[in-house]
């Protein structure tokens, strides 16, 4: 008889523990339903929150491409020839270098600094080792290290762009 009972008992436990195993079961299940549901509806709120389609105007371009361009004024600043810092043989750079300004009336009040940004330019560049200048990242930290020294130099002017219309590493 008592071995009768621990019989029963042990079904029952079995019984407990595979009701248990699908309890969790369900309720882990649930919870990956409901954060799949709301990964989801984030999802579809993100990516459909924008205009689907631009609107056009009578010339057929998107109205946001056209308000975004603005009329811009180069400025060309004298050739650069400068040698670079390496030891052994001498390499130079020969750069030609544009100016991105807003109007006309940006240039007149850079003009009279173009001295001090012709030093600022020939001091940065003659640091330059032939390595700083390789690939497209190295152009883009030199385009951005001019414009800072620029701005510094015109100060209250501003000078919005710095373009290289020629390099020239030799």
């Amino acid at each position: 008889m008592a071995d009768e009972n621990a019989q029963v008992d042990g079904d029952e436990g079995a019984d407990e523990e595979t009701g248990g195993g699908r309890k969790k079961l369900i309720l882990f299940g649930g919870i990956g339903v409901v954060v799949l549901l709301i990964a989801g509806a984030g999802g579809y709120f993100f990516f459909m929150s924008g205009d689907s389609a631009p609107r056009k105007d009578a010339s057929g371009l998107p109205q946001a491409e056209q308000e975004a361009q603005k009329p811009v004024v180069f400025y060309d600043l004298p050739e650069m020839t400068v040698n670079l810092a390496t030891e052994g043989r001498a390499t130079y750079l020969k750069v030609r270098i544009a100016l991105e300004v807003e109007n006309r009336a940006m240039i007149e009040q850079i003009q009279p600094y173009l001295p001090r940004i012709l030093d600022a330019f020939q001091i940065y560049l003659r640091e330059l080792r032939p390595a700083d200048l390789e690939g497209s990242a190295g152009l883009f930290r030199l385009k951005e290290e001019l414009l800072r020294r620029i701005n510094l130099s015109v100060y209250p002017a501003h000078v919005d762009g710095v373009l290289f219309k020629e390099i020239l590493v030799q």
